[in-house]
């Protein structure tokens, strides 16, 4: 049996971690606990024709841990359960780096490493922050894992990412891999849900601190309008990202006539039809 877990900013270290179904059951936890949080503000915004409600909730912080936690949920049908997974549940953290036509889906990470491979859906990454003065530059080292259920039996799928904390400090190697930066510290649960009508239901909860020198309050202030913010990047960075995948317009090329072949001067060769070539944008 695992030993219970309970999620908040303090940091393990890479021999102290929790194991993987220890780490899931606490994420469930906080998840489910997100009912009796205080609500908060819901944004609206609006793409296209497409409209967009991100319900926010908080909670302060309890004894033991140095934060509140901070929740966000929203419903989505532009992109498909697969395109979700795709970006949150793999390779969360390069996702999180990588530039499409310029969109970012954090626009302030600027390097991401991967320090440890514990399993096919446990890693530990580090991730440099990068903001415009006077702040400076911030790291976060986290272990993320993945899980997914459903999908069998026309069972709909539910996908949850858990990022703790962790301190590399007892390990000289893995801590070499580490950038320079102030040292902030998070942990989050996101959750994606499909349902029978193709709607993904997206819900994350957040505890950090930045680190540094950053007061607290300011800190605990600015998160609902930032967590707000983070769908609204990823939604963008998917769209660019699709819009990237697509054939650009057919070219014409026009090849060169093949040598004649000598023939009386009132008989001429054929034309030969021009190929036609497709370029893709890269992703």
């Amino acid at each position: 049996m695992s030993k219970e877990v309970k999620l908040s900013i303090n940091p393990y270290t890479p021999s102290t971690l929790p194991t993987e179904q220890a780490l899931i059951d606490a994420g469930k936890a906080i998840l489910e606990s997100i009912n009796s949080f205080k609500e908060g503000k819901t944004f609206k915004s609006m793409k296209g024709q497409t409209p967009y409600r991100v319900k926010t909730s908080s909670k302060p912080k309890q004894s033991g841990n140095e934060a509140g936690w901070h929740a966000r949920y929203s419903e989505h049908t532009e992109f498909t359960f697969d395109q979700f997974w795709e970006g949150l549940g793999r390779n969360k953290a390069t996702n999180e780096q990588q530039r499409v036509s310029p969109k970012s889906f954090i626009p302030e990470v600027d390097k991401v490493t991967l320090v440890k491979t514990i399993s096919p859906t446990q890693s530990i990454w580090t991730m440099h922050y990068k903001f415009p003065p006077p702040i400076s530059p911030r790291v976060f080292t986290v272990l993320q894992v993945t899980h997914l259920t459903g999908g069998e039996n026309g069972i709909p799928r539910e996908g949850c990412i858990i990022s703790v904390p962790v301190d590399l400090s007892e390990d000289a190697e893995l801590k070499a891999k580490e950038e320079k930066g102030a040292r902030g510290r998070y942990t989050s649960v996101e959750q994606l849900k499909e349902d029978d009508s193709g709607v993904v239901k997206w819900t994350m909860a957040t505890s950090s601190t930045p680190g540094g020198n950053i007061p607290r309050f300011i800190a605990e202030i600015s998160i609902p309008g930032q967590i707000y913010k983070d769908v609204m990047h990823f939604l963008e960075w998917m769209r660019k990202k699709e819009e990237a995948l697509k054939p650009t317009p057919t070219d014409q090329v026009t090849s060169p006539m093949p040598a004649e072949t000598p023939v009386t001067p009132t008989v001429t060769g054929p034309d030969v039809p021009a190929p036609t070539t497709t370029e893709t944008t890269p992703a």
